[in-house]
């Protein structure tokens, strides 16, 4: 990857981190049950902190983000996300970042959203078509063709995808205004929930045929990572 190209990913990664907070003010998790028993208890919105004497630059550096991830998959992609789990320093700074590689002519990043955190995506080498949907009850399409040195914002919680429409390779870097924004593959969360999901509110929801609907149910949904 170029010196150029990691530049530019800094630069967007610092406008990402100019529009959040020091910290999340939402949840970090889907759901957080109350309990009386302390011992059975987790820490919310974060993690425990290290003594401050006791860190290192180590805590606020990543390697790695130059080598291109395996996309020997259904999807023909990969997603490297880095969050706080693997960047300690990350931890209550509310933003993360991402690697996405695709294979050329259809690798996909499938339609998803981040149920904690909106996006911007730059795209480094190849051409992609990304877009976003609106919410209800519009359902707006906004989607344009990216080349390298382009870049999308993707709104809070909106469903968004990319697809590599060139011939060649593709990279792109995402910034994300959360510490663990959360990922929920639409198909996945539809079609491979577990347990799976009665296929009659499939078939309405859908307007599909029961049958297919049981075989979707029975197919291997894969995350691109």
């Amino acid at each position: 990857m170029k010196v150029a190209n990691l530049l530019v990913a800094f630069a967007l990664l610092a406008l990402a981190s100019s529009f959040v907070t020091a910290y999340d003010p939402s949840p970090l998790q889907d759901f957080c049950v109350g309990i009386h028993d302390a011992d059975a208890a987790v820490l919310v919105n974060g993690k425990f902190c290290k003594n401050p004497s006791f860190a290192t630059i180590d805590d606020f550096t990543y390697s790695g983000f130059d080598v291109r991830g395996n996309t020997s998959n259904q999807l023909r992609a990969h997603v490297n996300l880095i969050t706080a789990d693997l960047m300690p320093g990350l931890n209550t700074l509310g933003v993360s970042l991402a690697r996405i590689d695709f294979e050329p002519n259809g690798g996909l990043n499938p339609p998803h959203y981040h149920p904690r955190g909106s996006e911007v995506l730059l795209v480094l080498e190849g051409t992609l078509y990304a877009g976003f949907v609106t919410s209800n009850p519009d359902h707006r399409l906004f989607a344009k063709i990216l080349k390298a040195g382009d870049f999308i914002a993707f709104p809070f919680g909106l469903v968004h995808f990319q697809m590599n429409v060139g011939k060649t390779p593709a990279v792109a870097i995402a910034a994300l205004t959360s510490q663990n924004p959360g990922v929920n593959t639409v198909a996945n969360a539809i079609f491979g929930a577990n347990w799976p999901i009665n296929p009659e509110v499939l078939t309405t929801a859908f307007h599909l045929d029961k049958n297919l609907v049981e075989d979707l149910q029975t197919q291997n949904w894969v995350n691109p990572s």
